[in-house]
Parts: structure tokens; C-alpha cells; sequence
């Protein structure tokens, strides 16, 4: 793979991800993402297995962007997966979803999740909100080397 991937979206909404892909853009951090749309698609791409048994797993995504409702596997259990293996837990995951239940709040940080936020209604809240996800973990922050 010539570039890395540094966004992983897992999102199964055909308008949360067109949504998402359009602020990144906007944004100007879209280059380089990759779309999961379930959890099956997610753990295969992150763990290097079927599809994607191809990538190396040291070359992880910088952020992976996880809604928490998806088919075949749910995202509580790719953040479970993802947090519990040595490999991949320094992968910083967002949690972005529509959910304010706050059981999955508490359930997904007592999983390990970096960060949870609520996906806005209005786009330009939206929009605005992803855009400075990416901003956060492409830019500023310093993952470990």
C-alpha cells in the first residue's frame, strides 16, 4: 500500500457516512480513509484478515471513527476487540453515534474509548464536529512511535 490509511470510518448509514466523508473533505483530511460497514469489515481491515489480509497491522489507521449500532458485529465489540489486543490499542477510537443512552457511554469508556461523541442533527454542526475530530487526531495529537 503506497499511503497509509489514517482514518477508518465504520459507520452502516448510507447518509451518516456520505455525512462524514463530505466534512472530512471539507475539512481537507479525506485523502487517505478507509469505510468499514459493519463490524465484520472493520475487524478485518484492522486485524489484517480476510479482504484485507494483505496489510500489515503495523500500519494501523491513526483514529478509527466506530458507530456504536452495526450489523454482524456491534461496535461495542470492535472497540472490546480492538482495546483488548496488544497490536491495536493504541489505535485512538472515537465513538460516533447517534446514541445519548448513558449505559453505552459508561460501557464504552469502561472498554477503553478515547473519546464519545454524539452525532449532531444539524449537518453544519455535523460537519463541523468531524472536521475537528480529524483536525484533533491527524494534527495534534502525538500518537506513541
Amino acid at each position: 500500500m503506497s499511503e497509509a490509511i489514517e482514518i477508518l470510518v465504520v459507520e452502516d448509514n448510507a447518509d451518516d457516512l456520505d455525512m462524514t466523508i463530505r466534512a472530512l473533505r471539507k475539512a481537507h483530511i479525506a485523502n487517505h480513509v478507509q469505510v468499514a460497514r459493519d463490524g465484520v469489515e472493520a475487524l478485518d481491515f484492522l486485524f489484517c484478515t480476510g479482504a484485507h489480509a494483505d496489510r500489515r497491522i503495523e500500519d494501523a489507521p491513526r483514529v478509527v471513527l466506530l458507530d456504536l449500532k452495526l450489523p454482524r458485529v456491534d461496535g461495542f465489540e470492535v472497540l472490546q476487540r480492538v482495546k483488548g489486543d496488544a497490536r491495536t490499542r493504541h489505535i485512538p477510537v472515537v465513538v460516533l453515534t447517534s446514541s445519548t443512552e448513558q449505559r453505552d457511554v459508561v460501557e464504552t469508556y469502561g472498554l477503553g474509548v478515547n473519546s464519545y461523541i454524539v452525532k449532531p442533527v444539524d449537518f453544519e454542526q455535523f460537519g463541523r464536529a468531524v472536521g475537528e475530530l480529524g483536525m484533533y487526531w491527524l494534527l495534534y495529537n502525538r500518537p506513541p512511535t
